[in-house]
């Protein structure tokens, strides 16, 4: 439950209840609403309690369905209600005190970092075959003048998600840690490359962490109504020979992808691994990923494929 705005939330759903309330500034308005957001998750209800001084937000608080769980007493609109009881009331008595806890600000997003690929090397070996492939994404990305930032998710600190649903309120995450400079950098990028290992079939915990973290990019990108549409593309390598030990792998990454509007390519997968020990040792495989980079970045993406 916060009192920040997310950006741009044009829709402010249902009035559900508007009370007048004297003031130290002469007369406030406070407004309950209730958005759906039922298109995003079944039943989800988004609660907004402005207080209004003319056109002007002095306070914001909001909460959703999702935030409260199977057994939690409390549900999203009695909480909203309750909060109006006690706005009004504290305003009457103290408006002073009311202020100095409720006055509205805004949190902006970090909008610093602008480069056209972001590659995330997934790999906690920071010298490994998933080292080796992000160079090479790099490097096609860069004759193709690109400019690229490469995340070691290992180096960096990202709190897992937690699941309260509370970006749905503001379109951030509660948490402040290394992953709001990552969601900066894919808001500007018009191509995410995932380079990864194949960890127990699936992707290392790292990178997990910060796809689950990626959901605040998602509750933003649907509160403010703003999809851009990106590309993305898998590099992984595993040890064991067959395609089939990168079924997990494509799937979440996939699925990740999708969620954020990014549409995933064809992967480049490298197996038997544990055999060779060395990715150039793969015959054409560094020339397939630079293709594939090239392809986006100069090409167009002209012949994409999904999962």
């Amino acid at each position: 439950m916060h009192r920040v705005d997310p950006i741009g939330m044009e829709d402010p759903g249902e009035v559900l209840e508007q009370r007048e309330v004297r003031g130290r500034e002469g007369s406030y308005t406070m407004v309950l609403t209730r958005r759906d957001l039922s298109a995003l998750y079944p039943g989800m209800r988004l609660y907004t309690l402005r207080l209004l001084l003319g056109d002007r937000t002095l306070a914001l608080f909001r909460t959703n369905t999702y935030e409260y769980s199977p057994t939690d007493p409390l549900d999203a609109e009695s909480v909203a209600r309750r909060e109006a009881d006690k706005w009004e009331d504290l305003l009457s008595r103290d408006p002073e005190a009311f202020f100095a806890v409720h006055l509205e600000q805004v949190r902006e997003p970090i909008d610093s970092r602008k480069n056209d690929v972001l590659i995330i090397q997934g790999s906690p070996r920071a010298d490994g075959n998933c080292s080796i492939m992000a160079g090479w994404v790099a490097a096609a990305a860069e004759e193709a003048g690109s400019s690229v930032e490469v995340v070691f998710p290992h180096d960096l600190w990202i709190r897992g998600c937690t699941g309260c649903y509370q970006c749905y309120n503001t379109g951030f995450c509660t948490f402040h840690d290394d992953m709001e400079g990552i969601i900066a950098s894919l808001r500007h990028a018009r191509l995410l490359v995932i380079c990864t290992p194949v960890y127990t079939s699936t992707v290392p915990g790292e990178l997990k962490l910060m796809i689950d973290r990626f959901q605040a990019f998602h509750a933003e990108m649907f509160l403010a109504g703003r999809f851009v549409q990106r590309t993305g593309l898998v590099c992984a390598v595993a040890g064991r020979t067959g395609k089939d030990n990168f079924t997990c792998v494509t799937r979440v990454i996939h699925d990740f992808m999708k969620n954020l509007h990014i549409t995933p390519r064809a992967p480049v997968l490298a197996d038997g691994i544990d055999r060779l020990r060395d990715v150039r040792k793969v015959p054409g495989l560094e020339g397939q990923i630079r293709a594939a980079v090239a392809e986006e970045l100069v090409g167009g993406g002209s012949r994409r494929h999904g999962c």
